[in-house]
């Protein structure tokens, strides 16, 4: 009864504070064309004096139309210039407003992609939020406990020029109202803990000790199986941390202490001997539902989860969020419809198999859209991304009025996902190459398959000696991979991707492979090989291609 009680008001409050903003939103659906035509009027007036704007003349545009032709279309290299020059100087290089934050995340390059947010950026973000969390009360029971929500860190460190930098969803996170961050399991400052052993025990242990959690937040569900893992395996170290407490130590964060749990330690203890492990049914029994991305490769997580979670637990997709833009929110928990935020950010959109054969002028609005289809996207946000390539890959999945509802498919072409880690292909090749001239050895050809339900990357390589092979060389190719990407280097460091694994093949493969897309329709005089592929997207069997006296390193 209590727990009804807290939801109701909880939901109360929600929609007294937010209703509006959140019928304002839904109204901006019924006339998108308008909408985004006035987004991008205020963006572009907005940012008009800025370096970027002057080179390509805002203050002209008029229309769509206009903006096209007078910008191409960016990726982050493009912008990076312009990016380090405003943190740098000060000087309004993309935006009038000068940031305040910047979302960190992994880069085609070795350095990282520094998002720029501005002051406004973030109340935007806030409200982005702030309405999901509208939506989602609408679940009953869902906000009738705790919270256990896992961000990133606030603050990982400063620019240049003194910004600083890390994950805004870990900065909202720890500035929340005390009211509503009494009810957060885990401390904001848990996040910080640059030891991901000690980050992870202490989440398991503060998670497994509240039995009141109604909701679990994670963008990537990869998490809460990893944690699930690490409680499962050390028992003994996560319950007696449950049972004595938990404080920092010097060298940590001054972390809220976790209080000792005698009592809760025992009766855990007594169901994980009687059935030999524990699951989120038992010690999250009154759970109702799981926020969390259910695209992509974010499915096969969610289904190994499943069987873990009580009976009735609802899945609620999180919505098209990345460090780059807030792209959608879910507006109906009952079919995870996730309408754009058409009334921040300018979208564009060319159709999938249009711009993977290189054609990228056919660009289309949001009325454009047709159910069903899959397209690349193209974001414009008031924080300075202008055309910005995305390079990941929305599915129209319904309609609320004229506007398109989205779901996220995959990453692009070029770039695997499976945990949240983004490695580019030309990551892969220069991690390869080295670790193979390190080791004196050639290869007539390789490819590198991510597989979301190991989960974790194998490279399979044709020597050009065709007895070589090395077990040293899975090794040297995953500690490139983490040198040059941070966000594969944290998720190896965490246990949710798995060692890099090698297979050598046998001689002729990569002729055996070339010869299939050949005769499956790609055109031999254009081949060329992808050395980055999901291997459910990989119709050849490389498994079968290995050689038996040197399958594993």
């Amino acid at each position: 009864m209590l727990s009804a009680v807290r939801h109701l008001t909880a939901r109360a409050g929600l929609a007294a504070l937010h209703g509006r903003r959140f019928a304002r939103f839904q109204a901006a659906a019924e006339s998108p064309a308008d909408i985004q035509q006035t987004v991008l009027g205020k963006i572009l007036t907005a940012n008009a004096g800025t370096a970027f704007g002057m080179r390509h003349g805002f203050g002209a545009i008029r229309n769509a139309g206009d903006y096209r032709r007078a910008v191409p279309v960016q990726t982050y290299e493009d912008l990076r210039p312009d990016i380090e020059a405003q943190e740098r100087t000060g000087e309004p290089r993309l935006t009038s407003e000068r940031p305040v934050y910047y979302n960190r995340t992994s880069g085609t390059v070795a350095a990282p992609k520094n998002i720029p947010v501005t002051a406004t950026g973030l109340r935007r973000i806030r409200s982005h939020q702030r309405l999901g969390a509208y939506t989602f009360a609408k679940l009953p029971g869902l906000l009738g406990g705790k919270l256990f929500a896992v961000t990133g860190a606030a603050v990982e460190g400063h620019m240049p020029g003194g910004t600083p930098f890390g994950s805004a969803s870990g900065l909202l996170y720890r500035n929340q109202p005390k009211l509503l961050s009494a009810r957060y399991v885990l401390p904001a400052e848990l996040s910080a803990l640059e030891d991901y052993d000690a980050r992870y025990l202490g989440m398991a242990a503060y998670g497994i000790a509240e039995p009141r959690v109604t909701c679990a937040a994670t963008p990537n569900s990869s998490t809460l199986l990893r944690l699930l893992d690490l409680v499962n395996r050390r028992p003994d170290d996560v319950l007696r941390l449950v049972s004595d407490g938990w404080a920092p130590t010097q060298d940590q964060p001054a972390i809220t202490p976790l209080r000792p749990q005698p009592r809760r330690a025992r009766a855990l203890r007594a169901v994980y001997e009687a059935t030999g492990g524990l699951t989120y049914a038992d010690v999250w029994p009154g759970l109702a539902g799981l926020v969390t991305w259910t695209g992509g490769s974010c499915g096969l997580a969610i289904e190994r989860l499943r069987p873990t979670l009580p009976e009735g637990c609802a899945i609620l997709e999180l919505g098209y969020v990345a460090s780059e833009v807030h792209g959608t929110a879910n507006v109906d928990v009952h079919r995870n419809a996730c309408l754009p935020t058409l009334h921040h950010t300018f979208f564009e959109f060319v159709e999938r198999g249009a711009w993977e054969e290189g054609n990228r002028d056919d660009v289309l609005g949001l009325a454009d859209l047709e159910t069903g289809r899959d397209y690349y996207v193209l974001v414009t946000t008031a924080d300075g991304l202008y055309r910005y390539d995305m390079n990941d890959i929305m599915r129209v999945d319904g309609r609320i009025g004229p506007t398109p509802t989205l779901e996220f498919v995959q990453k692009g072409k070029g770039v695997t996902s499976i945990t949240g880690e983004k490695l580019y292909e030309s990551q892969v090749l220069d991690a390869v190459r080295s670790s193979l001239a390190e080791r004196g050895l050639h290869a007539v050809f390789f490819i590198v398959l991510a597989d979301a339900e190991t989960p974790g990357y194998t490279l399979y390589v044709e020597p050009a000696d065709r007895t070589a092979s090395d077990p040293q060389l899975s090794g040297g190719v995953d500690a490139g991979l983490r040198a040059a990407n941070i966000e594969y280097d944290a998720k190896r460091a965490s246990g949710r991707l798995e060692a890099l694994r090698v297979r050598w093949l046998k001689p002729g493969t990569g002729e055996a492979f070339r010869a299939q897309r050949v005769a499956a329709g790609q055109r031999d005089a254009q081949f060329k090989y992808l050395h980055l592929q999901y291997a459910d997207e990989c119709s050849f069997d490389f498994e079968s291609a290995s050689r038996s006296d040197a399958l594993t390193h």
